[in-house]
């Protein structure tokens, strides 16, 4: 993910792919880049990258509506109805709370409440990912006003900053 700061000195991370919801890697050799996906999604979180299906969470959240899902021709979506994503949501060391600025915009943005503050003396509370709650849908991502949160894959232990 690009962070604001790394848009404003001209640095570009690469864009890694992030699978839309019952989407797996093995399913993703069926799509043949037909893009519908993409004109259905009413979040327009679809783009595709190398001519498949991937999210971006900068302008909008997954509702697992299921549009793109319904609109595809190929069998790429190998578990419609899917309401959790394969990662859930990380925040870094950039967090403004984490460095004594008072924010809670990701616990505010965040449909399942996946994301709590704890409280701790001498500072603003600090934010806490609930990994079991987390559907990993990015309503906290693009909310974040400095780009602090990005996503970590679902097994991993620990994923709270």
């Amino acid at each position: 993910m690009t962070t604001r700061r790394g848009l404003l000195l001209g640095r570009r991370a690469e864009r890694k792919r992030v699978l839309p919801p019952g989407v797996t890697l093995e399913s993703l050799a069926a799509c043949t880049g037909c893009g519908r996906c993409v004109e259905h999604c009413p979040t327009h979180i679809i783009s595709l990258l190398n001519e498949r299906p991937s999210l971006d969470f900068s302008g909008g959240e997954c509702t697992f509506c299921g549009d793109c899902a319904r609109v595809c021709p190929e069998p790429v979506f190998a578990a419609p109805g899917s309401t959790r994503l394969a990662h859930v949501v990380a925040i870094g060391d950039g967090c403004l709370a984490q460095n004594y600025v008072a924010c809670q915009s990701c616990r505010d943005a965040c449909p399942e409440q996946a994301i709590r503050f704890r409280p701790r003396a001498g500072g603003p509370f600090l934010p806490e990912v609930d990994v079991d709650s987390c559907s990993g849908c990015g309503a906290c991502i693009g909310i974040c006003p400095v780009g602090a949160i990005g996503i970590a894959e679902r097994h991993e232990e620990g994923v709270h900053a």
